[in-house]
């Protein structure tokens, strides 16, 4: 077939050749996992509502991300499921030893564009542009201490530490949630509308996005009414959004 002649055919099959490219991408990227989240802990029934809910539990029916927990006890020093231990030189409580974690993380296949994160209040805290930059990663890999923390020699097998605030909490469960939920949620396709992520509180370092409202227009509380702002009703988009404008704020530090 000459050139001109395999022209003519390709473009008189273009609407045929567009349909299948379509189809064809739309349904293989439903196969592709964009994030892999590895959660290790030695409480892992404490994630199953929260990951399988809502927007989370959508996102991994939808194949863009995918969360494995992963029970440290599995690999515990004997067949009581020890993962624990008095510290040495005294003090309360108990420390995770560093064993069961070691063995726990050897077993997951690491991906070639992934990050070993242990959850600790002595970590650097977690923001919305760290999350940004975490959102580009094919794997998070999330240990979670607990109890007085974990033997300090696990830090040898990690690539960061992290804390999502200033107080102690009795584990790291609670904060590989925020890292997966505040990650996952930048990933194309887990929101509904990109639109959503444009705007919001933190998206622009100190911003926080204007005040929301929905249905009733008016609210009332004994002989008080709350009332949703006119401008809101308009349907003036330009003036809505210099409203919105006006009410958002940049906080400086």
């Amino acid at each position: 077939m000459g050139l001109l002649q395999y022209n003519i055919q390709r473009k008189r099959c273009q609407p045929c050749y567009n349909l299948i490219t379509h189809y064809f991408f739309t349904h293989y990227s439903l196969l592709i996992i964009n994030m892999q989240y590895e959660i290790l802990t030695i409480f892992p029934s404490i994630f199953d509502s929260y990951i399988n809910e809502s927007i989370l539990g959508r996102a991994q029916k939808s194949k863009k991300i995918k969360i494995k927990v992963h029970d440290i006890r599995k690999n515990a020093v004997d067949k009581h499921g020890t993962a624990d231990d008095k510290p040495y030189g005294g003090g309360p409580g108990m420390v995770m030893m560093v064993e069961p974690i070691y063995k726990t993380l050897k077993k997951i296949k690491r991906k070639k564009n992934s990050k070993v994160v242990l959850l600790s209040a002595k970590g650097k805290t977690w923001t919305q542009q760290k999350a940004q930059k975490y959102k580009n990663l094919d794997q998070l890999i999330l240990i979670c201490g607990h109890y007085e923390g974990v033997d300090e020699r696990v830090k040898n097998f990690i690539d960061e530490e992290i804390s999502i605030g200033d107080y102690v909490l009795t584990g790291g469960e609670l904060g590989a949630l925020v890292l997966i939920d505040s990650t996952a949620r930048l990933i194309p396709g887990v929101l509904g509308k990109k639109e959503s992520l444009e705007e919001e509180s933190h998206s622009k370092k100190g911003y926080l996005e204007y005040p929301q409202y929905t249905r009733p227009e008016s609210f009332k509380v004994g002989k008080k009414q709350y009332q949703v702002p006119e401008i809101l009703l308009s349907g003036h988009h330009a003036k809505i959004k210099e409203w919105r404008e006006k009410n958002s704020k940049i906080l400086k530090k």
